[in-house]
C-alpha cells in the first residue's frame, strides 16, 4: 500500500535504501586488475560489514537445479530500474556462478561470479566468450551488498541495473529471461582460467519482470477447487507430459474464477516444470477417466476436445488474478463437467520412485462480477499455407485480426487485455503482438525476444491495453530453422510451427478466435514462378496438396526471399470465427492486408552518452 504521493512505495524506498548502501560496501567488487576485497564464504566475519538494514523483500523465487540445491530469489524497482538478487547455495565448494544469455548458453553469457584461489575468495562480474572462456568484466556493474553462511546454506545477495549500457552486459527485458548457474568444485588462481565447459551448470528460465502493484484481495465468499495429478509416479526419464482428467461437482452453478495458484508437492519443487489446466468442449457429454502420458496413443480421443485453458503455470510463477471487475466463468449452462490436467514433469536426474500430486488450485466465487472474462485467439491459422524455408536465422510471420472483424465484433467501448499467453513450437525465438490504430502502431500488447516454447505460462501484462472497434491487432512469430533441411510448415505437429497469443480481455465476446493466413491463389502463384525459375516445365500446382508443394522445392536464399515477400505483400484470409466457430457475417477471403506504420521499434532502455536513459 502507497504511503507516499507520486509513484514511490514503501518497497521502492527500501530499495533505494539498498542502492545507497551498495554505494558504501562498493570497495567489495571486484575491479578489472583484481578484486579490491576478499571475502570467505565460509567465515561470516569476513562479508561486508554495514549498519544492518531493514528486511528487503524477496516475493518471486525459483529452484535453479534438478535437486533444488540452488535457489534463486529476487525483486524489482521499476523506480530505479534494477533487480535485487538473493542466491542460496545449500553446498558451496569453491564457488558459485550466475549468468544470463540470449538462450541458455554457456557462451557469450553475463556473469556474476563467487570464486577463491585456495585461500581468499572474491566477487566480480564478468562474461564468456564465444567459446565459454571467462573474463573479468572492465565495468563492474553487479554490486555485492550481503555474503554470509545461513542454516539453508551460503547466500549472496546483489544487484544490477536493467540496462548498463555495457555491450558485455545482458539487457534485462519483459519476457523469458535464460537463467545459466555452475558450481566451481576446485580453487581457480583468476577468473581467466575458468571455462564453463569444464564446470558443472545447468539453465533455469524465469520470467523477471513482474508486475508491481499489489495483489487483490479474494472476495468473502471466494471457494476454492484442487486440479490435482492423482498420486502419480513421475517417471524415470527426463521429460514426462501427464494428463489426467477431474470432473467438477455435479449441477455446479455459474461461478467466476479470480484467482489461481499452483500446488506443488514437497520435494518435488524442483522437478514440476510447467502445468495447464484445459476445459473440455460441452458439445462432448462424457470424457473418460483417464491417467497416463499426454502422448500415450491409448488415451481416450475425446482428451483431444479439452482445450480451452482455464489456468496456466509454469516454474517460478506467482498466483494470477483477474481484475476486480472481471472473472473467468466457471460451471453453469454452456460449459464442461471435464477438465484436463496437464503437468510437464522436467527430471534430467531421471529420479525414480518420486509420488506427485502437483496441480493448480482454483479460487471461484459464486457472487458473479460485473464481466465475463474472455480468451481470444491471435496470430495464424494453423495451415501448412504457413511456412519457414529450411536453414533460416530469423525468419518472420506475421497473423493479423484485421480491423474489419474488429469493428464487427467488439463493443463500442471495446475490449481491455490484461494478459496473454504466447505460444509456437520448436522453431518459434519471439513472439510480438502489437495495437495498431488508425495504420500506426500504437503500443505492444506482449513481447518475448528471447521466447521458448518450453517456458509457456499466462503473463498479466503491466499495463492493461484497450481495443476498440477499428483497431488492428498483429502478431508476429520469429523463426530460427538453421538445424532443418527441408521446410516447416504450419499445423498441429510439434515439428510443424504455429504462432499465436491467447490474449485475456474483458468484457466477454462472441469473438473467440481472429486469425489471418496468406491468400492460398497468392501462395499458389507463387509455386507456379519458382518452378518455371528453377526450370521445372512441369509444376504440379494445385495438383498436389501444399506441404507436398513447399517439399518438392529447392530451398536457395532467392526461393526464401521471394516466399517472405510474398508474405509480407499478398491479400490475406481473415478466420474471424464466433464461440461456436462460425464466422462472423461478411466476406474474409481476398482482405487487403492491413497498413502498418512501425514506430515502436527502437530499445526499450536506450543508452545516451553512456548512461541510462529513464525515460524510455
Amino acid at each position: 500500500m502507497s504511503i507516499f504521493t507520486g509513484t514511490f512505495r514503501l518497497q521502492d524506498i527500501t530499495i533505494m535504501y539498498f542502492t545507497a548502501l551498495a554505494a558504501l560496501v562498493l570497495i567489495l567488487v571486484a575491479s578489472y586488475q583484481a578484486p579490491a576485497r576478499a571475502i570467505n564464504p565460509l567465515d561470516p566475519s569476513s562479508s561486508p560489514r554495514a549498519p544492518a538494514p531493514p528486511a528487503l523483500p524477496m516475493p518471486f523465487h525459483v529452484p535453479l537445479d534438478p535437486r533444488g540445491d540452488l535457489q534463486l530469489a529476487w525483486n524489482v524497482s521499476y523506480a530505479t530500474q534494477e533487480v535485487y538478487f538473493e542466491l542460496t547455495v545449500a553446498h558451496i565448494q569453491h564457488g558459485v556462478l550466475l549468468g544470463m544469455s540470449d538462450r541458455g548458453e554457456l557462451t557469450n553469457a553475463d556473469l556474476v561470479v563467487l570464486w577463491d584461489d585456495g585461500a581468499k575468495s572474491y566477487f566480480g562480474d564478468a562474461w564468456s566468450d564465444a567459446e565459454g572462456h571467462v573474463t573479468q568484466d572492465q565495468q563492474q556493474d553487479y554490486q555485492l551488498l550481503e555474503a554470509s553462511q545461513t542454516p539453508q546454506g551460503f547466500h549472496l545477495l546483489f544487484n544490477r541495473s536493467f540496462s548498463t549500457c555495457d555491450p558485455r552486459d545482458y539487457l534485462i527485458q519483459d519476457g523469458t529471461v535464460h537463467i545459466i548457474y555452475g558450481l566451481l568444485d576446485r580453487p581457480i588462481a583468476s577468473l581467466d582460467r575458468l571455462n564453463l565447459s569444464l564446470i558443472q551448470t545447468g539453465m533455469q528460465r524465469v520470467l523477471m519482470l513482474r508486475p508491481d502493484g499489489p495483489a487483490p484481495s479474494l472476495p468473502p465468499d471466494a471457494q476454492t477447487l484442487e486440479v490435482l495429478a492423482p498420486n502419480v509416479t513421475i517417471p524415470g526419464k527426463e521429460t514426462t507430459y501427464w494428463c489426467s482428467v477431474q470432473q467438477l461437482p455435479l449441477n455446479m452453478p455459474r461461478n467466476h474464477i479470480v484467482m489461481y495458484e499452483s500446488v506443488i508437492t514437497p520435494g518435488n519443487e524442483a522437478i514440476v516444470h510447467h502445468m495447464e489446466v484445459f476445459e473440455c468442449s460441452p458439445d462432448i457429454p462424457d470424457v473418460p477417466s483417464y491417467s497416463g502420458p499426454c502422448d500415450d496413443k491409448m488415451k481416450p480421443s475425446k482428451l483431444n476436445f479439452c482445450r480451452h485453458v482455464l489456468a496456466a503455470w509454469a516454474m517460478g510463477a506467482e498466483a494470477f488474478y483477474y481484475p476486480p471487475d472481471a472473472g473467468l466463468p466457471l460451471g453453469g449452462p454452456g460449459s464442461s463437467r471435464f477438465l484436463r490436467l496437464e503437468v510437464h514433469y522436467h527430471n534430467p536426474l531421471l529420479l525414480s520412485g518420486r509420488r506427485d500430486t502437483s496441480g493448480v488450485r482454483l479460487y471461484y466465487t459464486p457472487s458473479l462480477r460485473r464481466y465475463d472474462a474472455g480468451i481470444m485467439e491471435l496470430g495464424l491459422v494453423y495451415t501448412p499455407i504457413m511456412a519457414v524455408p529450411p536453414r533460416q536465422r530469423a525468419f518472420d510471420l506475421a497473423g493479423y485480426c484485421n480491423s474489419k472483424c474488429t469493428q464487427a465484433a467488439l463493443p463500442p467501448g471495446g475490449i481491455h487485455i490484461f494478459a496473454s499467453q504466447l505460444h509456437t513450437h520448436l522453431a518459434g525465438r519471439g513472439v510480438r503482438t502489437v495495437l495498431v490504430r488508425g495504420g500506426v502502431e500504437l503500443e505492444v500488447v506482449q513481447e518475448d525476444q528471447h521466447y521458448s516454447t518450453h517456458y509457456q505460462t499466462i503473463r498479466m501484462l503491466r499495463k492493461m491495453v484497450s481495443v476498440l472497434p477499428g483497431d488492428v491487432l498483429v502478431t508476429k512469430c520469429t523463426y530460427n530453422t538453421e538445424d532443418r533441411s527441408g521446410p516447416t510448415v504450419g499445423g498441429f505437429g510439434i515439428m510443424e510451427e504455429m504462432c499465436a497469443n491467447y490474449i485475456h480481455y474483458y468484457p466477454r465476446t462472441q469473438l473467440e478466435l481472429c486469425k489471418s493466413h496468406v491468400d492460398a491463389d497468392y501462395l499458389q502463384k507463387y509455386f507456379s514462378f519458382i518452378n518455371r525459375f528453377q526450370g521445372r516445365d512441369q509444376c504440379v500446382c494445385g495438383e498436389a496438396g501444399v506441404t507436398q508443394q513447399f517439399s518438392a522445392l529447392h530451398w536457395d536464399p532467392f526461393s526464401g526471399e521471394v516466399l517472405d515477400s510474398l508474405y509480407n505483400n499478398a491479400p490475406i484470409s481473415m478466420h474471424c470465427n464466433q464461440s461456436s466457430a462460425r464466422l462472423f457475417p461478411g466476406q474474409w477471403d481476398h482482405q487487403p492486408l492491413p497498413e502498418v506504420t512501425s514506430v515502436l521499434q527502437q530499445p526499450l532502455y536506450p543508452c545516451e552518452g553512456g548512461r541510462l536513459n529513464p525515460g524510455n
